[in-house]
């Protein structure tokens, strides 16, 4: 008797492994001093850490592929309701253990910035070793903060494009390691504190340059100053304005940003227009509450673009959002 034979792996457009939080998000407020209490002007729920991109992404169009341990607890099963009612969101590849504690942060924010409170255990962090096929991706993200999980570089060699990004470094030791890591992704998304921590540069231009020894494409954001990209192949510099809008909350901003960047390179635009268009999603994000939560879809994007008219070439992406069609063109 022949076992059958296995199923071809499922293909996504974008592919996201890493930690995901339930966020509680504070808003107007900051953090009391020892014994004092404040009191917030908004508050919310949401989807954070992994799935800030994973949502976002999806609310872009794109068929995305959510690699993630949860517990089966209140909070997991309550994130994982919230992630089944997102469009194009594939979570097949969510797990739930018992015995393990679903991660949690607390934001507490204000228009400028956010600070945070945050619970995790290892349980809940992906598997080295993913279990069963991952999904043929085109494109993928991953944390360089740590060791990259050995199902990444199959996919790399498959022709995923794989994006790497890195937390904030509690210990401040901004370690060397993180660099040589990067040969092992595509393309960076630091922001700038980030990129000048880990290369030892003053300003975020020098570090996209010693940055760019490294991988092939590195762009960092700098939050209201907007973004810089480097492409090392072609020697191609990009300086984008950011997009100004009145901000409420800025948690998530940068993993939308990455978000539109993925969404930009499936689309096979150029360097410009995809850092416009993650500029562009990011900012439209930070206008209502929490990360997840707060991500744009192309109407959304389209009625800024017509509404509010920014200065910039967003002719490209005004045509994609006044399509609407939710899904990238399929492979030839």
């Amino acid at each position: 008797m022949h076992s059958a034979p296995p199923a071809p792996p499922v293909p996504v457009d974008a592919a996201f492994g890493g930690i995901v939080f339930c966020d509680l998000v504070f808003s107007g407020v900051q953090l009391p001093r020892p014994g004092a209490e404040v009191y917030a002007d908004g508050f919310v729920l949401t989807p954070g850490g992994t799935a800030n991109r994973a949502v976002a992404t999806a609310r872009l169009g794109l068929r995305t592929a959510l690699l993630a341990v949860l517990g089966r607890d209140l909070f997991g099963n309550h994130l994982l309701s919230l992630l089944a009612a997102e469009e194009n969101l594939d979570l097949r590849w969510v797990q739930q253990h018992a015995s393990a504690h679903t991660a949690l942060t607390v934001a507490v924010t204000d228009e400028h910035d956010r600070s945070f409170i945050t619970y995790e255990e290892p349980d809940t962090a992906v598997p080295a070793a993913w279990p069963g096929p991952a999904p043929a991706s085109r494109t993928c993200h991953v944390s360089v903060a740590g060791p990259l999980p050995a199902w990444v570089a199959p996919l790399r060699r498959g022709g995923t494009t794989v994006f790497g990004g890195v937390g904030w470094d509690a210990s401040h030791r901004w370690s060397p390691d993180v660099l040589d890591r990067l040969g092992e992704v595509d393309v960076f998304v630091p922001n700038e504190v980030e990129a000048t921590s880990y290369t030892r540069t003053g300003d975020p231009a020098a570090a996209a340059r010693v940055l760019a020894e490294r991988v092939g494409t590195v762009v960092v954001t700098r939050g209201g100053r907007g973004a810089i990209a480097v492409d090392a192949g072609t020697g191609e510099w990009v300086d984008v304005p950011a997009v100004a809008v009145r901000a409420v909350d800025p948690t998530g901003a940068g993993d939308v940003f990455t978000s539109g960047l993925m969404t930009g390179t499936v689309l096979g635009w150029d360097l410009a227009t995809r850092v416009r268009f993650a500029g562009l999603v990011a900012s439209l994000s930070v206008r209502t509450l929490g990360g997840a939560t707060s991500a744009p879809r192309p109407r959304d994007v389209l009625d800024f673009l017509e509404r509010e008219r920014p200065a910039g070439d967003f002719r490209q992406i005004h045509d994609w959002a006044a399509t609407g069609r939710d899904n990238p063109p399929e492979d030839t």
